[in-house]
């Protein structure tokens, strides 16, 4: 094309395919809620006029940058790193990047400090992760900035666009269902730290599902941690360390669950036959450790993809599932009691 003619631009490619501009929008973001015969259309014109997606012209129309913004402060790697995985599921030939950036919830300047780095970022969303999810004032920020955001947790803390949640509460107490129906009546619990709604969700699922089977829960039995390997060492020590001890173990996550592995073998206890062990999440650890974890699968990468989703096109969030159900992997790391 001679210098002198005019650049096609995303309007005239609107006006040949006989759609709309945010139409045409969506196929360049590369939504997977349009028609086949839409997209055909859209792409078809794309290549008839030889256009060329500008992502700075947009941005500067859109006084937005092309960027998703993850938010979080999480002590367990490999929860951020599965919610990573599942944004660029969502982002992946699309002309959005990802910026990861912790912050501290503890901090008193935690909302200036998120204020001030939104406004520089211009960014297009942000998604949200628990604990900082939790945190009312933040999301009255985003909307006040004008920043689409969705909020990622166990419980519902926001309206259906502005939301993915997992059903925590339910999955744990199938996995005392479980425990049960293989004959366990003394179970340990393993919780996550104060100031976590997961933790929260959590130990109240295990708590009224032992009382649901008429099974006692004393304090003894409970010990916290703070979903990391260390703790669950700390946290196993304390609950083996009863008279009688359990002879299962529920952790609030694999990492503590791994911990309590650690210190069955040390102490020259057999898993599963002299203590049965069930963690949550169904991260890599579970499967790779010796014997496998029985786990509770939690969806982080789908709920994060389906985040993601929602920020990159606000008017088809409706689309998006905003509850993820979770389920429980059956392993080797889970025996029957003779006799039960």
């Amino acid at each position: 094309m001679a210098k002198s003619e005019r650049q096609p631009t995303i309007n005239d490619v609107a006006r040949v395919a006989g759609v709309s501009k945010k139409t045409v929008s969506r196929v360049i973001n590369r939504s997977p809620l349009l028609k086949a015969d839409t997209r055909e259309k859209v792409e078809a014109a794309i290549r008839e006029l030889a256009y060329v997606p500008n992502p700075q012209a947009r941005a500067l129309a859109l006084r937005r940058n092309f960027l998703i913004g993850l938010l979080h402060d999480n002590p367990n790697a490999q929860t951020v790193l599965n919610v990573q995985e599942g944004v660029l599921d969502a982002i992946r030939d699309t002309d959005f990047a990802l910026v990861v950036r912790p912050v501290d919830r503890h901090s008193p300047r935690m909302l200036d400090d998120i204020r001030d780095f939104l406004e520089k970022q211009r960014l297009f969303g942000v998604l949200i992760l628990p604990p900082v999810s939790e945190n009312d004032a933040l999301a009255a920020l985003c909307r006040e900035l004008g920043c689409g955001y969705v909020r990622m947790g166990s419980a519902q803390l926001d309206q259906g666009e502005n939301l993915v949640m997992s059903n925590d509460r339910d999955a744990v107490g199938r996995a005392v269902d479980y425990l049960v129906e293989q004959g366990h009546q003394r179970i340990g619990l393993i919780c996550g730290p104060d100031g976590f709604r997961s933790a929260l969700e959590r130990r109240e699922g295990f708590k009224a599902a032992m009382k649901r089977h008429g099974l006692d829960v004393p304090a003894e039995m409970i010990a916290e941690g703070s979903y990391t390997f260390e703790s669950g060492i700390a946290a196993a020590e304390r609950l083996l360390a009863a008279s009688p001890r359990p002879t299962a173990i529920f952790a609030s996550n694999d990492e503590m669950a791994a911990g309590a592995l650690h210190v069955a073998r040390r102490e020259g206890m057999a898993v599963p036959d002299d203590l049965s062990l069930v963690g949550f999440d169904d991260s890599p650890i579970a499967a790779h450790i010796w014997p496998p974890m029985t786990t509770v699968r939690w969806p982080i990468r789908a709920m994060a993809k389906a985040a993601a989703m929602k920020l990159i096109d606000p008017l088809e969030a409706g689309a998006q599932p905003s509850q993820f159900l979770s389920d429980l992997v059956e392993r080797s790391s889970v025996a029957r009691i003779e006799g039960a």
